[in-house]
């Protein structure tokens, strides 16, 4: 026996990868959750060549949406120059031969894990968003047909209860990253493992936002000019990461969202989490004439 004799001939894979019949049904996919915001859509996630985990959900959203004049972004955590971001980035390129950029201005298409750029999205862009975990009531509710029942009555009585004992317990909500949201006052998402200061970026935005977790086989969308609201109560007023007074050591910028960097001496530095917008700033401070787009936030306050 020889190898040949257990490989097909050589084939030409179809555009962007995926075969026509996945195109369709994520397209098909993708307008109904744009229609029903928030709500989530199962789909028959496909074999794309990274595991499971890792942004196959994205990924396929991004080989279904791309052509050739689709200039394309992909970040992870901020950053565009990350193993992962760079990866999906160049596998993007080579199956449907699109431009690529790192400027946020520039990109027709984003995806992103973990983070919104800084600068405004406009109304001609994309945003995809990578979601491990779609299922914002697994918390309190492990059993997923129970929680999709409670999804279709609107009851979400026991994420309240779980925010109200965080109060209780801590005196403030502990949700971090992933803070659900309710979408078009009706269905409560998680917004992808985003940090909190990410989730206004998503209320009554000009752009269409689509998050898909190929694990778990669900596709959910917000839709331009949105209704996206922090479950909060009305005495306990919604609060993002206090990053407004920190400085990035590298670009200079202030009021954005920074990682912390742990110093050998016990201190910390920070640097601005969207790597391009830290780029652009020490571009503009040589030659000022780096363009930079309006960002979501204005010395840490959400304009």
């Amino acid at each position: 026996m020889k190898l040949a004799d257990l490989t097909k001939p050589w084939e030409a894979l179809s555009y962007g990868f995926l075969d026509a019949s996945a195109k369709r049904e994520m397209r098909r996919k993708m307008l109904k959750s744009i229609a029903v915001p928030g709500c989530q859509m199962p789909y028959a996630s496909r074999e794309v060549p990274m595991a499971r985990g890792w942004g196959t959900g994205g990924l396929q959203v991004s080989l279904t949406l791309v052509n050739p004049r689709t200039r394309v972004k992909v970040i992870d955590q901020g950053a565009d120059d990350s193993v992962n971001a760079a990866s999906i980035r160049r596998f993007i390129a080579r199956v449907a031969g699109t431009p690529t950029t790192m400027d946020t201005l520039e990109a027709g298409l984003i995806q992103s894990r973990h983070r919104v750029p800084e600068e405004i999205l406009r109304d001609d862009q994309v945003l995809v968003l990578q979601v491990p975990n779609p299922e914002p009531l697994r918390s309190v509710q492990p059993n997923m047909s129970i929680a999709r029942q409670m999804h279709a009555d609107a009851d979400y009585g026991r994420m309240w209860l779980q925010l109200y004992e965080q109060i209780v317990r801590s005196g403030r909500v502990m949700q971090g990253a992933s803070y659900p949201s309710l979408v078009h006052g009706r269905h409560v998402m998680t917004p992808s493992p985003i940090p909190r200061w990410d989730v206004p970026k998503q209320h009554m935005a000009r752009h269409l936002t689509i998050l898909s977790a190929g694990r778990e086989k669900r596709i959910f969308a917000v839709p331009p000019f949105t209704r996206v609201e922090p479950l909060v109560f009305s005495d306990v007023p919604y609060k993002v990461e206090d990053h407004g007074d920190l400085t990035c050591t590298r670009s200079g910028t202030r009021g954005y969202f920074m990682n912390e960097i742990p110093q050998n001496d016990g201190t910390s530095a920070y640097e601005v989490s969207d790597s391009e917008w830290g780029v652009k700033t020490i571009r503009a401070a040589e030659d000022g004439g780096e363009t930079r787009g309006e960002t979501w936030y204005k010395d840490g306050k959400m304009s």
